[in-house]
């Protein structure tokens, strides 16, 4: 029985950037290792691309352990100011995970209601090889994601 995919974590923050600004911050990939624990950064294959589904770049991650990593990520939703979404592949080519980031009006003005989450997809990754070494290191693999999301979402809406 797969227990991997489909596992989501996401955490919810509330950022003093409007919805437009934070929209710019989390589809700026290429800005993405300024702000991540884990993405060291990343660059599209087209130059000037289109922020549209479909569109592909190419994500480098560093991990505590030392691993690092080269991934292909396609945009599967990318609807300003409200969502954007890419999904992250494995070597055979299958969805390894989703990244998923909806933005709402926050309850002060100029605020932001940010909502980013993570999916396990039934393809290869670091997260379901740690379930595979066991429960303990898959639900430490999730805490981290969740930490370093909620460190991501906050050093993108401190960046000047």
């Amino acid at each position: 029985m797969d227990t991997v995919t489909n596992t989501q974590v996401a955490v919810t923050l509330t950022v003093p950037l409007p919805p437009r600004r934070m929209w710019d911050r989390i589809s700026a990939v290429t800005r993405i290792g300024e702000w991540s624990p884990e993405a060291t950064g990343a660059h599209w294959w087209e130059p000037d691309p289109d922020i549209a589904v479909g569109a592909r770049f190419t994500g480098r991650n560093r991990f505590p352990n030392g691993l690092e990593t080269t991934v292909t990520c396609v945009v599967v939703a990318a609807e300003p100011p409200a969502t954007f979404a890419w999904t992250v592949l494995d070597d055979a080519g299958l969805v390894g995970s989703t990244w998923h980031y909806e933005l709402r009006a926050g309850p002060t003005a100029g605020s932001t209601v940010v909502r980013h989450s993570f999916t396990h997809g039934p393809g290869a990754s670091g997260t379901r090889s740690a379930a595979d070494t066991g429960s303990r290191a898959f639900h430490e693999r999730l805490a981290a994601i969740c930490r370093n999301m909620a460190d991501t979402v906050t050093a993108m809406a401190a960046a000047g």
